[in-house]
């Protein structure tokens, strides 16, 4: 019996990680505002990976840490403010299906800027995990009508600067550690955060907000597990595979999303079960290999 290809298990432990991120996500607006959850998403993940990681910062040179920059500000500073506003008007199942446009902008960023190159095989199954992403995306307006579907473009641009951010690394980054990496674009965003969360007042309202109190937890489950434990597996995935390949996670993510979404009271209908299928497909068709004719099977 072979054995599990390794970028498929990051990829599917992933999935279950970042796809519970969003019902965190959820749960933590019930005590704070959306720049409050992002800014503490940010701080407490820096706060972590500084203190198991701040020696793998050694390895940065001055070039290394002017596209750290770009990449941090592109993946770790503004998409955490921009999902929890996000899900301020749209629910976390729909939030994470509008994340699925990002292995689309990927392939476009890295066809327009970074010299990618890829299959007609692979460009169809980016197009065709997008239409599963269309289906879900129709099925949940139809299923929540009150929803404000201008605060998608939130999602639009924090997937467009994930885009950027698995191309410079795959281009630019990929001597580095992932933990190096992690440490360092987290580093970048630490500050602006810690600035703005001072602005929000935060700290003197969680003395005596028990609502702040309780929320607080998912915030840190949010942190440590769906920001710094899986960018280290994310950017680990992306030095072990392309960035096609690792831009797909954001397919699986909303099964896992929308199960979630489900289980606490969120609608479910069969189309979204439908697109969900056409989205696994497509990410299928993305990876799969040619079989090599000359090798035995045993």
């Amino acid at each position: 019996m072979k054995n599990i290809d390794q970028k498929w298990l990051y990829l599917i432990t992933l999935s279950f990680i970042w796809g519970s991120s969003f019902i965190l996500i959820k749960r933590s607006l019930i005590g704070y505002t959306p720049l409050q959850v992002g800014g503490l998403r940010i701080v407490f993940a820096s706060t972590l990976l500084f203190i198991i990681g701040f020696r793998s910062l050694k390895t940065l040179s001055k070039t290394d840490w002017k596209w750290i920059g770009i990449a941090g500000l592109c993946s770790s500073f503004f998409p955490p403010f921009f999902f929890a506003l996000a899900q301020t008007e749209i629910s976390s199942g729909i939030t994470s299906i509008l994340n699925s446009v990002a292995p689309l902008f990927t392939t476009l960023v890295g066809i327009a800027l970074f010299g990618l190159m890829l299959k007609g095989r692979q460009v169809l199954g980016v197009l065709i995990g997008l239409f599963g992403t269309v289906v879900l995306i129709a099925a949940g307006m139809e299923n929540n009508i009150n929803q404000n579907y201008w605060y998608s473009l939130f999602i639009i641009f924090a997937a467009l600067g994930y885009a950027f951010n698995i191309n410079i690394i795959k281009k630019y980054l990929s001597h580095l550690s992932p933990l190096a990496v992690t440490t360092a674009s987290f580093g970048v965003a630490f500050f602006p955060a810690l600035i703005i969360l001072m602005y929000t007042g935060v700290f003197q309202q969680f003395v005596h907000n028990s609502a702040m109190h309780q929320a607080v937890w998912y915030i840190m489950a949010l942190a440590f597990l769906g920001t710094a434990l899986a960018n280290i597996l994310f950017n680990k995935l992306i030095k072990l595979s392309s960035p096609v390949f690792a831009a797909s996670v954001t397919y699986l993510i909303p099964l896992v999303a929308v199960l979630f979404g489900f289980l606490d009271g969120e609608n479910i209908s069969f189309i979204q079960l439908l697109g969900g299928l056409i989205i696994l497909f497509g990410v299928w068709l993305v990876n799969r290999k040619k079989p090599n004719l000359n090798e035995k099977i045993k």
